[in-house]
This record gives structure tokens, C-alpha cells and sequence, in this order.
């Protein structure tokens, strides 16, 4: 591993010494390779990949940066991201893990509330980034019937069709797109920004019960994408979703739209993992179709 190279890095974006000593992997998730680095008392969370995914390491080091700053929510500070030898990293502040307090799911939802409060003037994102290795675009919009269609859904299909998914999943899905219009008719969310990816493993509570998000997709739109994903693999918290709704009420008709934005995430899923989430998907617009 190129650690003294990364130590460099690290040092310079700091600017103080640092020199990885005895680099400790940890939980990182299904993509990266996840180590802790340690220097002085300087503590420091690096993920690893191919030289050729700097760029995923990019975007989410400006999400991670863009997030921070709207200071409603913690993410890990980043620190650097760049090439080492045959690999691409990012570095960024190391925050020890605990439990959750009784009041800890709570004030995730007020603050991921807060954090749909700062919007844009658009739709979308000023760069693509990826969900999961996916890529993911976000040229910006206006409408964002058009940003669901063009820039979530149909890119979706075209990754199953490229793979070889035809067939119903194919015709179901042209029919879910035309259908558009009705499914999301005079609904008109503000741009939000959005985690993009918040699903279970993607939050958790510091040692002071103080939550965090982090690995973001992060882009502008509709805040219920965001809710709506929560739900997606076994939920939160009551008193997460009693906070946020309090907070900041959902609009009507959002239990209509989630399978409508869930629909992106399990397409997504089949592109990276075929098999039973292509007939979910299938079953999702089935039921979409109907409704």
C-alpha cells in the first residue's frame, strides 16, 4: 500500500506532520477498502480504490464539503483525495462511533430537516457523481419531472438493456415513463439537497449520541427521495420520522411517490446485482401502473 504517499498528502492538506503509522483496516462498506491511520494523536479514515474511481472520490469530497458547510447536520470533515501509486483515496476526519441516545433518532430528524431546508436553483448537481459504482448524472433542470425521467429512470433501463435485461422490464418501464406526467402530476418540490443515499448504513451516532451521515450522493431535488429511501431497506426510527414530520411536513400524495423514487434504487440494485431485484422492479412498476 502506498502510505507514505497518502501521508504526504494528508500532511499537506493539514499542514502539520503526519506519518501513518501501523494502518488498521476497518468496516468500510461493500465498495471501498477502509483503513484508520493514526499519527500524533491525529486520527484519520481513508478509503482505498482503482486509480481510475478518483473521480467518485472527487464528488463525494465536494458533498462531504457542500454538506458541511450548510453546518445542519455532521459529515466527516474531508480532508484530501488524489492518486497513490495504483490507487485512488480520500482522506477524512476519523469520528469514533456509539450508541445511539433516547433522543438521538430525533435529532437526525430535525437535522436532516434542517439540511432539506437549504435549496438550489435547479435541479440536479454542478458535477455527476456515482450510487454505489453506478454512475450517476445530474445535469441541472428546472423541471423535475424531466430530471426524474432523463436523469434517474431512463438511465437505469439503459444500464439493464446494456446487460441484457430486455423484455419486461423494458416495456414496463417505457410505460412507467410515459406515465410520468400523471404519476407526479402538480407536485412541485423545492431542490433540495439531498444525502442522495440514505439508507441504514449510511448514518450512525458519535460517542456523544450525536448523529452523522456520510457516504453521499449527493444532488438537488425532491426531499422525499430522500425519506422515501429510509424506508427502502427496513426503516428508522418512530421518533426519526415523527421529528422530521414535525419539523418539516411532508406534501401530500408522498406515500404515492415513495415506490416511485424507491423504483430508482432497486433498478440501480439489479444493474449491480441482477437477479431478484429485476423482478422487484418489475413489481414496483406493476403496481405503479395501476395506481
Amino acid at each position: 500500500m502506498p502510505w507514505s504517499d497518502i501521508s504526504e498528502h494528508i500532511a499537506d492538506a493539514l499542514n502539520q506532520p503526519f506519518a501513518a503509522q501501523n494502518p488498521r483496516p476497518i468496516s468500510g462498506g461493500d465498495i471501498n477498502a477502509a483503513y484508520l491511520l493514526e499519527d500524533n494523536g491525529q486520527a484519520v479514515f481513508v478509503k482505498l480504490n482503482a486509480a481510475s474511481q478518483l473521480p467518485m472520490f472527487e464528488a463525494e469530497y465536494q458533498a462531504l464539503l457542500e454538506i458541511k458547510a450548510g453546518n445542519t447536520i455532521q459529515v466527516p470533515a474531508p480532508i484530501c483525495c488524489g492518486v497513490a501509486g495504483s490507487r485512488a483515496f480520500i482522506a477524512m476526519e476519523y469520528i469514533a462511533l456509539g450508541a445511539a441516545h433516547s433522543n438521538s433518532p430525533a435529532q437526525l430528524g430535525q437535522q436532516l430537516a434542517d439540511m432539506h431546508r437549504t435549496t438550489a436553483d435547479h435541479f440536479g448537481w454542478h458535477r455527476h457523481n456515482t450510487i454505489g459504482t453506478t454512475p450517476q448524472c445530474n445535469d441541472q433542470g428546472d423541471s423535475w419531472l424531466a430530471f426524474w425521467r432523463d436523469q434517474r429512470i431512463a438511465p437505469q433501463l439503459q444500464l439493464l438493456a446494456e446487460a441484457g435485461y430486455q423484455g419486461s422490464v423494458q416495456s414496463l418501464g417505457q410505460q412507467l415513463l410515459a406515465a410520468l406526467p400523471q404519476l407526479l402530476e402538480g407536485h412541485q418540490p423545492a431542490a433540495s439537497m439531498l444525502h442522495g443515499d440514505l439508507w441504514s448504513g449510511n448514518y450512525a451516532f458519535n460517542r456523544q449520541g450525536e448523529p452523522l451521515i456520510f457516504d453521499p450522493a449527493l444532488y438537488y431535488g425532491d426531499r422525499e427521495t430522500d425519506l422515501a429511501m429510509t424506508e427502502l431497506f427496513g426503516g428508522f426510527s418512530p421518533g426519526f420520522y415523527d421529528a422530521y414530520q414535525a419539523a418539516y411536513p411532508l406534501d401530500e400524495g408522498h406515500q404515492q411517490r415513495k415506490n416511485l423514487y424507491n423504483l430508482y434504487h432497486i433498478l440501480n440494485h439489479g444493474n449491480l446485482f441482477g437477479g431478484g431485484y429485476i423482478r422487484q422492479a418489475e413489481q414496483m412498476i406493476e403496481g405503479l401502473l395501476l395506481s
